[in-house]
């Protein structure tokens, strides 16, 4: 059956063993856990390290795992989110070396799915950005099927705020993206979070039934759109001005609904429980009940 799982990005300061001890004492079955670079955050939830990559051996490798597997922790997947198609060359290009040792350490701790963003250049078309796509990411996927590991891009447009205009800097969230995506080989699907849909205007449901087959992970997040304010600012506004992320059921996303639908059409793999609300992060104590409270609701749903 579908397991629920945490993605590990809200729990910054906590360490691999107390993000496992915490995830196994409130329930939950599996992880995706953040694997950023040790550096300066670029952005909020990113610059999260849980698991280090650099170097990573077959014995260090076999520590995390028998950590969590002692927990009676599964990790689902190996989280990265940065911008390899970004206009900046230096950050592109770190971008991808990063990407290929997560993807390295997947594969040595058999986990085998990384999670991650195709990346988007600002200063190119949609059309450009495709064609960028199909030059970059081909070599990507074939390093990582040469290591047995999948690569699962997220539906973020990554285009809240001022810094992220014109277009975000995520491509990937549209079927007639996702669909130019998938030919490009077998093991690239989707990270499907549901609240972007609702972010776009765009049907939740359909996606869920017309790419069951590319959909290798879930993110469970909501968000609440403020129509007062979208009447103030319009929709092509940048979206931070008019819509709130929300803990699951504080929110727009009708979850049982979702959940029903990836019961039908058979997902068996982890939905993880992504905590992006405001109203929940004012301290540690905060957070760890905000975590609390969106567990026990999807809990009774799955």
């Amino acid at each position: 059956m579908m397991k629920l799982g945490l993605h590990t990005a809200i729990l910054a300061e906590y360490t691999f063993e107390q993000v496992v001890d915490f995830a196994a004492e409130t329930g939950f079955q599996s992880l995706e856990v953040c694997c950023w670079p040790r550096e300066k955050a670029s952005r909020r939830y990113a610059g999260v390290s849980h698991i280090d990559v650099d170097g990573m051996t077959e014995e260090s490798a076999k520590k995390y795992l028998d950590y969590a597997e002692e927990k009676g922790i599964e990790i689902a997947a190996l989280a990265y989110f940065p911008n390899p198609l970004s206009d900046n060359t230096e950050t592109a290009e770190k971008s991808r070396e990063h990407l290929k040792k997560v993807i390295e350490a997947a594969a040595l701790m058999k986990v085998n799915l990384v999670t991650t963003f195709i990346g988007k250049d600002k200063t190119k078309t949609v059309e450009e950005n495709l064609d960028l796509m199909e030059e970059v990411w081909p070599p990507l996927l074939k390093y990582a099927q040469e290591r047995g590991v999948r690569i699962a891009i997220e539906n973020c447009p990554m285009y809240f705020t001022k810094d992220e205009w014109p277009g975000g800097n995520n491509l990937a969230v549209s079927p007639q993206v996702w669909r130019r995506m998938f030919a490009m080989g077998p093991n690239i699907g989707l990270c499907f979070d549901p609240s972007h849909m609702i972010l776009q205007g765009m049907n939740v449901w359909k996606p869920v039934v017309d790419f069951a087959d590319r959909i290798f992970h879930i993110h469970f997040k909501d968000l609440q759109i403020d129509q007062e304010k979208v009447e103030e600012y319009g929709r092509f506004s940048y979206p931070g001005l008019w819509h709130t992320p929300k803990l699951p059921g504080y929110g727009d996303v009708d979850f049982p609904k979702l959940i029903t639908r990836l019961h039908e059409i058979g997902y068996r793999s982890s939905a993880c429980l992504e905590c992006e609300d405001r109203a929940f992060e004012g301290s540690i104590e905060d957070t760890l009940a905000g975590i609390g409270i969106a567990y026990r609701y999807l809990h009774t749903l799955m």
